[in-house]
């Protein structure tokens, strides 16, 4: 096999010369470099590749070219090597391009032209770059491939669960040719969705998400039975704590649930996360962390619901749905919170088949000409209006309150208003859902004189509040009234320890009840819901780690 490909394509022969010359002077003694002056040039030399059997690291295209401008041609290279890191060669000018691109097609990285000296501003992005396609496991020349119903709950889950844990697959409805084929060949019906076929050729009608997961790749079980640590929830706190803890030697377990990024790893774009000023995708930045902290050693275990805390002297122990545990030294509690569930006639009906909360975003294609309704008006709401306006013919975002100013951060408020096919609708609550097989009709009701109104529509997307996943902690963990658990000082009532406490000093300031167990991120009581100060907590959780083992 000849070595991989870095891709460049440019249609000013000047630059697309200087940028083959300053790549293969640093990395053509391990890469081959291939050059293309146009998006059709550069797809045609893809497709030669990939029947050759070979591999392309990193693509490299410039945004502004005639037919086929870069952001184009990425989006299609994808297709043929969906591993390769995308870069988008940029002017000043066109900073908006590399900001659709981070949506459109996970962009990697975007380099703003010229630049000189190549050793300051073109060899370490490409060196992070190629360690990152390095260091990640080849993709299988097949992709898993799925068969359901366009409005099938089931289908929806599986479908949800292979993008939230970025397991590229390929989607057929049952009622199309090749659809209707796979199943004939499985020995199924329509009647028997989803069917899920692996890269192996393996057959699963309506898989559990933990078979599904054994069979696409992800770790479902502990390679040990004891760790320094284990962290609980893979959100951007349960990732910062893991990428933390791992890269100072502390043998790290990272357990999720559903999918690594949690409730921001569903966002379609961040804005005000510190180190990215032109935003990044919650999958991104999710995806990059959890590739961080499997770098540094870190353990990840996805459908693995933690069900109760045990605690066994200096030893802390997880119990899983299944009846396996596992122990360790200390534990970091991160595993978020979730959306409520709206209460309205008829919604439970339609979950997965028209209602969904979250973003959803493997729906948002199908939005495209439709009219789509939003329920909420926290950010994560308005990032999602955001994001569906690129397909939907109208956003209506719907609020109970009188307007978006106390709930939403302004720069979302601005994008919003911005967008001429996003409409708020104040004083505004879904009073009842109908349909047939899927959602087809919403009741809306004026919070303030009670009038209500029909609208057609097949899409509702809920953003409600926030509850935190902790029942499994009662009677070992001490948490709010709502829930939330509760930390450090706030412990404290009287001036007396909580009860039960064992350690001849004040719990640590993210220590929970039991000493050796801390919280971070939106699961501690009166913690800020923001990315940021999540990822810092879960850093600032393996500080205090480090200090309770040292005291042992």
């Amino acid at each position: 096999m000849a070595n991989p490909a870095i891709l460049t394509v440019d249609d000013d022969l000047a630059v697309s010369r200087a940028v083959a010359r300053d790549v293969r002077r640093q990395y053509g003694d391990r890469y081959r470099v291939v050059r293309a002056n146009s998006g059709s040039e550069a797809l045609e030399a893809l497709k030669e590749i990939k029947l050759r059997g070979d591999q392309v690291a990193v693509l490299l295209a410039d945004f502004r070219m005639p037919h086929m401008n870069g952001i184009e041609f990425l989006e299609a290279a994808m297709d043929l090597f969906p591993r390769a890191r995308r870069v988008l060669l940029t002017a000043y000018a066109d900073t908006d391009a590399a900001i659709d691109a981070i949506n459109r097609v996970d962009l990697d990285h975007y380099l703003l032209k010229p630049w000189n000296p190549p050793e300051e501003k073109l060899y370490p992005v490409l060196d992070s770059l190629l360690d990152a396609w390095t260091t990640t496991p080849e993709a299988s020349a097949s992709v898993t491939r799925v068969v359901g119903h366009r409005w099938s709950a089931p289908s929806f889950k599986v479908r949800d669960f292979l993008a939230r844990n970025l397991v590229p697959y390929r989607w057929y409805l049952s009622d199309e040719p090749e659809g209707a084929r796979l199943l004939a060949a499985a020995g199924v019906t329509e009647a028997d969705v989803p069917l899920v076929i692996t890269p192996e050729g393996k057959s699963m009608v309506q898989p559990s998400e933990t078979d599904l997961a054994t069979h696409v790749g992800l770790s479902t079980t502990p390679a040990k039975e004891f760790y320094d640590l284990v962290v609980v929830g893979a959100g951007p706190a349960g990732l910062g704590a893991a990428v933390y803890g791992a890269s100072e030697g502390l043998r790290t377990l990272l357990v999720e649930r559903r999918a690594t990024g949690g409730q921001a790893g569903q966002s379609s774009r961040i804005e005000n996360y510190l180190g990215f000023p032109d935003g990044v995708s919650g999958a991104q930045l999710a995806e990059r962390a959890r590739r961080q902290a499997v770098r540094f050693g870190a353990e990840l275990l996805t459908t693995r619901e933690a069900v109760e805390l045990d605690v066994r002297g200096a030893t802390r122990v997880l119990k899983f749905g299944d009846g396996s545990e596992v122990a360790s030294h200390a534990v970091v509690l991160a595993t978020g919170v979730s959306y409520r569930m709206l209460e309205a006639p008829g919604l439970s009906d339609y979950r997965g088949r028209g209602v969904f909360y979250g973003s959803a975003a493997t729906e948002a294609p199908s939005c495209s000409g439709q009219e789509v309704y939003i329920v909420g008006g926290a950010n994560s709401a308005g990032q999602a209006a955001v994001y569906f306006s690129r397909y939907a013919q109208r956003v209506h975002v719907l609020i109970r309150g009188e307007s978006l100013a106390r709930t939403m951060s302004r720069y979302l408020i601005d994008q919003i208003e911005s967008h001429e096919n996003i409409e708020v609708h104040p004083f505004t609550e879904v009073f009842e859902a109908s349909g047939d097989e899927h959602l087809e009709q919403l009741v809306l009701r004026d919070t303030r004189d009670g009038q209500t109104r029909s609208v057609d529509t097949s899409w509702l997307f809920i953003f409600i509040g926030a509850e935190p996943r902790t029942d499994w902690l009662d009677g070992v963990i001490t948490r709010d009234r709502h829930g939330f658990v509760i930390t450090g000082p706030d412990l404290i009532a009287g001036g007396n320890r909580p009860v039960g406490w064992t350690m001849p000093r004040d719990p640590y300031h993210l220590e929970c009840s039991v000493p050796g167990v801390f919280a971070a991120g939106d699961v501690r009581s009166d913690s800020v819901k923001r990315v940021a100060s999540a990822v810092g907590e879960g850093a600032m959780a393996i500080s205090l780690v480090h200090r309770y083992l040292e005291a042992q």
